[in-house]
C-alpha cells in the first residue's frame, strides 16, 4: 500500500507545502515562460522530444484535467537541455476530446518549445500553479530517470504544473526539475 501512495503525488496550490531548497524556489514559483528564463541562462538551449503519442494519463492528473477516470490522453514529453545537459523533464496532457482547433500547434510542435507558443497566445488563460516533491517511485521521476540515462535519483524531485486553456480545451504541463538545475541557480543575480 505504501508503495502505491508513492506513485501519485501530493500536489499543493502554495510552494511551501513542498518544503524545497531556497535556491529552487525561484524556479518553482516564477510565472514567466521557463523556456525563455532556461534560454537566457546559457550558451545553448534545446528542446528534445522524447515522445508524443497517446497514452494513459497518470492517477494525480485525472482531476486535475478534469476527467472522470484515467483515460487515454495525448502525452508528450521532454527535456529541457542547458549547454547540453538535461535541466527539465517536461510532460504534457491533452485529453483527447479537445480539437485541433483548441490547440492547433500541438500536433506540430517537434523539438520546439511549448512555453513559447503557449505565452505568445493571447487566447491562452493560464491557471493557478501546484507543486510537488516526487519520490522515486513517481511515474514522471522513473521516466525522467530513463530519459537522462540514471539508475535513479539520489532525493526527490521537485515539481509544478499549470493548467493552460484555450476556446473549450484543456492542457496541463507538469515540469521537473532535475537535480543540475541548481548549477543555473548560481548564475541567477534575482
Amino acid at each position: 500500500m505504501k508503495f502505491l501512495a508513492l506513485r501519485h503525488a501530493r500536489w499543493f496550490n502554495n510552494v511551501h507545502g513542498v518544503n524545497s531548497p531556497q535556491e529552487l524556489r525561484h524556479w518553482l514559483v516564477d510565472r514567466a515562460s521557463l523556456t525563455q528564463k532556461l534560454a537566457m541562462r546559457t550558451r545553448e538551449f534545446r528542446v528534445q522530444r522524447l515522445r508524443q503519442e497517446r497514452g494513459y494519463c497518470l492517477a494525480d492528473e485525472v482531476a486535475a484535467v478534469g476527467l472522470a477516470r484515467r483515460i487515454q490522453v495525448q502525452e508528450r514529453e521532454v527535456l529541457l537541455h542547458c549547454d547540453l545537459c538535461p535541466m527539465v523533464f517536461a510532460h504534457t496532457v491533452v485529453p483527447l476530446s479537445a480539437t485541433a482547433s483548441d490547440w492547433p500547434f500541438f500536433g506540430r510542435l517537434g523539438d520546439r518549445s511549448l512555453g513559447t507558443t503557449l505565452f505568445g497566445d493571447p487566447r491562452v488563460i493560464r491557471g493557478d500553479m501546484q507543486f510537488a516533491r516526487l519520490q522515486a517511485t513517481h511515474p514522471l521521476v522513473r521516466r525522467a530517470a530513463r530519459a537522462t540515462g540514471v539508475q535513479q535519483f539520489d532525493a526527490p524531485l521537485y515539481a509544478r504544473r499549470c493548467l493552460y486553456k484555450r476556446k473549450r480545451g484543456v492542457l496541463l504541463v507538469t515540469e521537473v526539475f532535475l537535480p543540475q538545475i541548481s548549477r543555473l541557480s548560481a548564475r541567477i543575480s534575482e
